[in-house]
């Protein structure tokens, strides 16, 4: 034939897709497309064979990414019942023999999205820690912003929020607030493109920057469930800010650190309703279930939290949506515990092991666990007496509570006279203030975990504004010696 084959299967590729994006996904016609999908990976396949057997490995490896992009995204079950992969074949196994020769032959370009596709592949699986390690070791959040490639960073987006949601079904809570939780605070449908700019933010963008918009958008079978997202992240927020929330009342003096400030302007917001109604969206019961765990009632909170409904969009199995709720209940009981210690701890003198058992429905291990782990980190203040908790009433006085608000006022100056010093030589602070935007997010993420790639991007913006700042002192210096030669 003609021109290049290599090109040629890459336009139909197009082609295939842009039909997609222009289907209803409604409609009988958007499944007769999907059927097709089969008869086109096997055209990739033997095209792909083609150039290894003359020996062409650049056009090998593209073809062998292209077949990956249709790969990834399928569980098991969905592609046995498409029947995208021969029979007998594991799925793992064959991305894995494709991202590698991929890696061995292919561009930067093609090597970044195979290594994206190969982790979204595991978390899909709930191969959480083989996801996490290869994150970790290919260190994609350290140049991702760098790319230029607006689709490889939506593929980057569409892996975090892949990899957070693999943690939550694993019970990985921390692990999945930090997936989630920028990704969540933003436009969601936008960073995964699966929604165009509306409302007041579609005026900055120019008509060819729309048009560019929706040529990213992916199809439908690719998107990832908002609802599902949003529960994900709200549950999370809430099992780590609840007992967090409750232990600032008995710090006096003290700021605790805050995990997500979105999750708290939603309990700010729902404590401000005139009329709480009974639940209807995800939010909603999300936001109840909050409100009874806040109140120690953890079988209520766990009423709240097996209503709803988007536990039915998991990935199948049989047991999935039980897993799901058993998981939370486990979860629901320890932080309720913790909850519990935090808010009435002050209204006893003792307490009974067996009674906080009972209460809570936990086995003496997991109760003195809890308990012991609080006391250690000095969120408790208490001994054990045998299987009894003896409450120390430790309260401090005038001058410690003058002291501690002293030593923060202090180092908000320093950190004032810092930020400072640096906008002023153009450098940038790195500070972890629960903000940041889309790359800085995901760098904090990983800088937890042993990177330091987030705070430069948060910190960026904050140097432009102590810039910004010093203009305007230096405008009103000379407005105010205009004033005096006048």
């Amino acid at each position: 034939m003609l021109g290049s084959l290599s090109l040629f299967i890459n336009r139909l590729d197009e082609e295939y897709y842009k039909g997609l994006r222009r289907t209803s996904p409604h409609s009988a016609e958007y499944i007769h497309l999907l059927r097709d999908e089969a008869k086109l990976v096997e055209l990739i396949s033997k095209v792909r064979q083609y150039f290894i057997r003359v020996n062409s490995t650049s056009e090998a490896a593209e073809l062998s990414q292209l077949k990956v992009e249709h790969l990834y995204y399928c569980h098991d079950h969905i592609a046995d019942q498409l029947a995208i992969l021969e029979k007998g074949k594991d799925s793992a196994q064959v991305l894995s023999d494709l991202c590698t020769y991929v890696y061995q032959h292919g561009t930067d370009r093609s090597k970044t999205r195979a290594m994206l596709c190969q982790i979204y592949h595991h978390a899909l699986h709930d191969r959480f820690l083989e996801a996490r390690d290869l994150l970790l070791m290919s260190h994609l959040q350290d140049n991702i912003g760098n790319v230029g490639d607006v689709s490889t960073m939506i593929l980057f987006n569409r892996m975090m929020v892949n990899l957070g949601l693999a943690a939550f079904r694993l019970g990985k809570i921390w692990d999945a607030h930090q997936c989630l939780a920028d990704i969540c605070s933003g436009r969601v449908r936008e960073l995964l493109a699966q929604g165009v700019t509306t409302g007041r933010y579609a005026g900055d963008k120019s008509p060819e920057e729309q048009k560019a918009e929706k040529r990213r958008q992916i199809p439908y079978h690719l998107h990832i469930n908002v609802d599902l997202l949003e529960a994900c992240h709200l549950i999370s927020a809430m099992l780590l800010e609840v007992p967090n929330m409750a232990a600032k009342g008995n710090k006096a003096g003290r700021k605790t650190k805050i995990f997500s400030r979105q999750f708290r302007k939603h309990v700010d917001s729902f404590n401000r309703q005139v009329f709480a109604g009974p639940p209807e969206q995800t939010r909603d019961y999300i936001m109840c279930a909050t409100m009874a765990l806040m109140n120690g009632d953890w079988k209520k909170c766990v009423d709240y939290l097996a209503g709803i409904e988007v536990w039915k969009l998991l990935p199948s199995g049989e047991n999935v949506t039980d897993e799901i709720n058993k998981m939370l209940e486990e979860k629901v009981k320890v932080e309720g515990l913790r909850t519990y210690l935090f808010k009435y701890s002050t209204h006893y003198d003792s307490l009974s092991l067996e009674q906080l058992c009972g209460m809570f429905e936990l086995s003496k291990n997991e109760v003195h666990s809890v308990v012991s782990k609080m006391m250690f980190n000095g969120n408790l203040h208490a001994s054990w007496e045998k299987e009894t908790i003896v409450l120390k009433k430790i309260e401090p006085s005038n001058l410690q509570v003058l002291a501690l608000q002293f030593a923060e006022k202090a180092a908000n100056l320093v950190e004032s006279n810092e930020r400072l010093l640096d906008a002023r030589s153009g450098r940038s602070v790195q500070k972890d203030d629960g903000k940041g935007d889309q790359k800085g997010g995901h760098g904090q993420y990983q800088r937890r975990i042993g990177t330091h790639h987030g705070s430069r991007n948060q910190q960026g913006g904050r140097g432009g504004r102590g810039r910004g700042t010093r203009t305007g002192g230096r405008g009103q210096q000379r407005s105010v010696g205009n004033r005096r030669n006048w």
